[in-house]
């Protein structure tokens, strides 16, 4: 077996003890024995330092990449590049990682592994609790992964840097970096596109793409795009099932607050007890708000999408170029952020 395979092996092997912690199934899986309870007590640590990031959120971010990390899914994804070789020199790669969802950089880490190269991953503090597990895991499964993966906390001489965060940190990551080959991203936000014909079950679909992880992600839709004659409550009616985020006291707090102050500001606004909708042009939204605007014509707004691509993560709807409604929170591992080809970019580094 090459190295690669055998990764490609270990891999699937992670996400087969990932879909039964997903599942909170602690059968007879060879992992459980020493890795459960570790992950559960992990899970509650970052519960702890980050309140955003309850069990079930923890799960889903889990449960989503048990779908991934499969022997067919992973070899379809590197199968697309027919040139992948064994470095002869591994390259030092620093990870930067951004911290709003769980596990959010782990589709780097993954990258770099699979090709052969060390990480250096420097941890949010919102998530740093679930992935020095999974580097046990790993090391576990297969020990030449303890000299791949460190955890730093500042960022020394790397042969490359990938780095997420804001549009603020991607400016300083932009100049402090400048001297190594990068991939640096910035602060982007997903779109939904309504034609008006769509089912019940499409627009609950769409409750998904706006409401997991309480939309902290920038695959989460922050804005919706709707005819002019459109009735937002065909929206209101199909996601009411959602209305379980104002159990979380951080997402109800932000929810009240922008109530609050829209009402004080007379600013109009469309609200049904858990999310508020609010007619504005700007892509960008607080927690708990939804944008949303009118368009007459479909060809203009899809043009309008195209101008605005680099602003956007996805936009999900009916159509060329549209993710399907739900869909926007379970990416493909060929799905790169940004747009950004990280297997391309690392293969650069080995020749």
């Amino acid at each position: 077996m090459s190295d690669k395979n055998h990764r490609i092996a270990v891999f699937t092997e992670l996400g087969s003890f990932l879909q039964q912690f997903a599942l909170n199934q602690n059968t007879n899986h060879h992992l459980n024995n020493t890795f459960f309870e570790r992950m559960n007590d992990a899970m509650l640590r970052e519960q702890a330092k980050n309140r955003w990031f309850t069990p079930e959120v923890q799960r889903q971010a889990f449960g989503a990449w048990a779908y991934s990390l499969t022997s067919g899914k992973l070899e379809v994804w590197l199968n697309k590049y027919h040139d992948i070789q064994e470095p002869k020199t591994p390259k030092r790669v620093a990870i930067i990682m951004a911290g709003n969802i769980p596990l959010v950089g782990f589709h780097d880490l993954l990258t770099v592994l699979v090709l052969g190269h060390i990480a250096l991953v420097k941890l949010s503090q919102d998530d740093a609790q679930l992935l020095p597990v999974i580097k046990d895991i790993l090391v576990e499964l297969y020990p030449d992964f303890a000299q791949r993966i460190f955890f730093v906390d500042r960022i020394e001489n790397p042969d490359a840097v990938i780095a997420t965060g804001s549009n603020n940190s991607a400016r300083y990551f932009e100049s402090y970096f400048a001297r190594f080959p990068h991939v640096i991203r910035k602060n982007r936000t997903s779109v939904a596109l309504i034609s008006g014909n769509e089912s019940n079950e499409e627009l609950s679909a769409l409750g998904s793409d706006i409401f997991s992880y309480y939309g902290l992600g920038c695959r989460n839709v922050s804005k919706v795009y709707v005819p002019r004659s459109y009735d937002l409550n065909n929206i209101f009616a199909a996601i009411v099932g959602f209305d379980g985020v104002v159990d979380n006291n951080k997402y109800v707090n932000n929810y009240e607050y922008y109530r609050t102050v829209y009402m004080l500001n007379k600013i109009p606004f469309l609200e049904n007890g858990f999310v508020i909708f609010k007619e504005d042009t700007s892509l960008h939204t607080p927690i708990a708000v939804i944008h949303y605007e009118y368009y007459d014509d479909l060809k203009s707004v899809q043009n309008l999408l195209e101008s605005i691509a680099e602003e956007l993560q996805c936009a999900v709807g009916r159509g060329e170029n549209l993710i399907p409604f739900g869909k926007a929170q379970q990416p493909e591992l060929w799905d790169y952020a940004d747009g950004v080809d990280t297997v391309e970019f690392l293969q650069k580094l080995s020749k």
